[in-house]
């Protein structure tokens, strides 16, 4: 008994330092959660799943992290594993249950929502989001038992007299609708929600001064939301204040640049105040965002005509035609615009045209719908007609009308405006860099990840390089000092060799700084050299295929530049496959000597990637996960690679996996590809 307690003793405190450090680090991590510092929590919540696979925490926390970047599947699968893990905590079913919403998984959201109250039956949000699902699902009925729980449970919770509002728009029951807004509105005046979804009612009224005025209440106390400036504009509109209406349209786009009714409604009313240009525009960015919107088209073909562009104007009449061969109006103002260019006997074929439809039409001959209207479209008879149609409408006779949007679902208040949300920059798609041998390496505040080989690390112990050599793709340009430095370097390596001319690894160490010196020629040279006298030196073949690259991508940036060059100017021989070939061959010759060694596998799926070789490259970055399975590029670049085959939810998943190991650019590309079909 006692030796048992004395064995006891000896390892407690082992277990005790071990749960110490791994309390630390969740503090730190959560502290970094709280702060909005997603990317490097996740780091920390990785070393303390590498230490304690078996906590539920880190799991838990890691998914509430990349919700917040909007790694939606990855906040799933950490869900997932934390509810395995313990099946009794509410949150884990909230934030999988959120990650399901975005992902339009509806039914698993209400699962998980009700599961979640079996054990809080008082949460509110909890209800909230189980009443959204509903909503989402078009089941009123559950939506609306939802609600009364949820007003039973918190009666002076004003979201869930909205909801409810809502519910009762989406029965068409405006009298109930606008009830419940008029209550919350009464419970809580400083609500801007509260003021726009009022609003909304008194528009479908026709009582635009007082959506006006809601809505100038709404806008008053949430500047930030551009769906309320494009509302008042149209409750300008209808009171005929043009210059009103096209400064909340201004707002609107200095919020949101891409919305689509925003640009096209100031088209219109710009076009109508006679600024043509301008309202050209509007329509030029309608017409990029949309291209086949014929609407848009035969505007910008009015306006065109309109500032003396006949050109223009023609085609974009002939496009519209082409669309919709029964458009009336397209042929009357083609024919007007091509006899303005002189051309006769055009404008005389679609003044004939015109002619014919106007009999036909007096003689009870009508075209048929689909030459007018797209199939599956409205016909533009809403309630007012005469100025405004849904932006689904597709009956070209509706060209000049004001564009309002169609039913919405539901408002879903499931995002706020978090800071440091790394998914939101602009990140350029492309693949993450190839790996080099280099002595200079840029430090990185998230990832701080050690790559190693034991080859290399034989080679920096030898001290036969000037500097330790370091296996990373993220170099760090020299600076003056270090310029220098590798100059002079390369006049003593020159007399070593003289000296030594049998000496593989002076050539490659001269090789190294002709290359940080971007005299790639004679590093290639040097490189060559090396294997010549030592065909087993297997960093040399590495290093000549990444600096042979590098010369390829110079050369095509010179290709390029030349294509602009004068004519009669020398061009210069085109990059091809057979270039990039011969870099793979050297990677061969690295696996072959070297098979152990993972960068090489990563680039060469590069290279297999800039061949468009795609299923080849994809094989090597399961290689290269296969030998080290917290690889973050190769996830990065394999993921990209499954979105260039269409397989769009295989490559989100390598991403999410990249973005968990720290690479956050991840996470703006699945933000980017979430919403594309598969």
């Amino acid at each position: 008994m006692v030796k048992k307690i004395i064995v006891a003793l000896l390892l407690f405190p082992t277990f005790v330092s071990a749960q110490i450090n791994t309390e630390r680090v969740m503090t730190v991590a959560r502290n970094a959660l709280y702060f909005e510092d997603y990317v490097l929590s996740i780091q920390y919540f990785n070393q303390v799943i590498s230490a304690k696979p078996y906590l539920y925490e880190p799991y838990f926390f890691r998914g509430l992290a990349k919700i917040n970047l909007d790694d939606f599947q990855g906040a799933e699968s950490d869900c997932d594993a934390a509810i395995r893990r313990n099946p009794f905590v509410v949150g884990a079913y909230q934030i999988r249950g959120l990650a399901r919403i975005k992902q339009n998984k509806f039914d698993g959201a209400i699962e998980d929502y009700k599961k979640a109250l079996e054990y809080e039956p008082e949460n509110v949000t909890l209800w909230n989001n189980l009443t959204l699902c509903h909503i989402q699902k078009e089941d009123y009925k559950e939506a609306r038992t939802d609600l009364e729980k949820l007003i039973t449970i918190a009666p002076k919770y004003t979201r869930a007299y909205l909801m409810r509002g809502e519910v009762s728009l989406k029965q068409k029951d405006t009298i109930r609708a606008l009830q419940d807004f008029d209550l919350a509105i009464k419970m809580d005046k400083y609500d801007p929600d509260a003021w726009a979804s009022r609003a909304i009612v008194k528009l479908q009224q026709g009582k635009y001064a007082d959506a006006e005025s809601d809505l100038d209440n709404a806008t008053h106390l949430n500047s930030k939301n551009s769906g309320n400036y494009i509302n008042r504009a149209l409750a300008r509109f209808h009171q005929n204040n043009l210059r009103g209406a096209m400064s909340d349209y201004d707002l609107a786009l200095e919020i949101d640049p891409n919305n689509f009714i925003g640009h096209y409604n100031r088209g219109l009313l710009r076009a109508q105040v006679g600024d043509d240009n301008r309202a050209i525009e509007d329509f030029n960015f309608v017409i990029q965002m949309e291209p086949d919107n014929m609407m848009a088209i035969f505007n910008r073909g009015l306006l065109l005509a309109q500032t003396g562009d006949l050109r223009g104007a023609i085609k974009d009449y002939t496009t519209v035609i082409n669309e919709y061969p029964n458009f009336t109006a397209g042929y009357y103002n083609r024919a007007e615009a091509r006899k303005k260019a002189g051309d006769r006997k055009g404008a005389e074929k679609d003044n004939f045209k015109v002619l014919k439809m106007q009999l036909d039409k007096e003689n009870g001959i009508t075209a048929a719908k689909s030459n007018t209207t797209k199939t599956g479209a409205t016909d533009g008879k809403d309630k007012d007609n005469e100025k405004t149609r849904k932006k689904s409408d597709r009956n070209m006779n509706n060209y000049g009308k004001i564009v309002i949007a169609d039913d919405s679902d539901a408002d879903q208040r499931y995002t706020s405006d978090y800071r440091g949300k790394v998914q939101d920059r602009n990140v350029e798609i492309k693949m993450e860099p190839m790996y080099v041998l280099t002595y200079y390496e840029k430090i990185n505040a998230v990832r701080r990840a050690v790559h190693y080989h034991k080859y290399i690390d034989d080679l920096n112990r030898t001290n036969v390089l000037p500097k330790r050599l370091y296996i990373t793709n993220t170099e760090s340009p020299l600076t003056e000092d270090q310029i220098k430095y590798h100059f002079a370097l390369i006049d003593t390596h020159t007399t070593d060799i003289v000296e030594n001319p049998q000496d593989a690894k002076k050539r490659f160490s001269r090789a190294l700084d002709f290359y940080l010196v971007q005299d790639f020629s004679n590093s290639i040279e040097d490189l060559t050299q090396a294997i010549i006298l030592d065909g087993n030196f297997f960093p040399a073949y590495f290093m000549r295929s990444i600096v042979r690259c590098k010369q390829l991508e110079y050369q095509k940036s010179e290709e390029d530049l030349s294509k602009t060059a004068a004519p009669g100017s020398i061009q210069k021989q085109g990059v091809g496959a057979l270039d990039y070939d011969i870099v793979k061959s050297d990677l061969d010759h690295v696996i072959a000597l070297a098979p152990d060694f993972v960068y090489a596998y990563y680039d060469r799926g590069n290279v297999l990637s800039m061949l468009k070789d795609y299923r080849a490259a994809i094989a090597d970055y399961d290689k290269a996960i296969e030998l080290n399975k917290d690889f973050a590029e190769a996830y990065f670049n394999r993921g990209l690679t499954q979105i260039f085959l269409g397989n769009n939810k295989k490559g989100i998943a390598d991403l999410s996996k990249a973005g968990e190991l720290g690479l956050y650019s991840a996470y703006n590309i699945i933000k980017r590809f979430t919403d594309q079909p598969e």
